[in-house]
């Protein structure tokens, strides 16, 4: 029963390796995305953790800033 589906009908060799490129193919665009969203997280930390309490008013009053906010949780300000 088992070695039937894995088989099936000859055509098996074709669908599981179809299934393993499209696995290894999500594994690694999930860890391309990942490491690239921990590079814009540096870069965001860099450029607005050391601000000025004037700085750090003008800055929370941007649009893009209240964006990046909404789905990270790493903010001191």
């Amino acid at each position: 029963m088992i070695y039937e589906i894995i088989l099936m009908n000859g055509y098996g060799i074709y669908v599981w390796s179809s299934f393993m490129f499209t696995f290894i193919c999500f594994i690694g665009l999930y860890l391309k995305i990942k490491s690239q969203l921990i590079k814009e997280q540096e870069k965001f930390k860099a450029k607005y953790f050391d601000l000025t309490e004037e700085e750090t008013q003008a800055v929370i009053k941007q649009k893009t800033y209240r964006d990046i906010l909404a789905f990270t949780n790493i903010s001191k300000i």
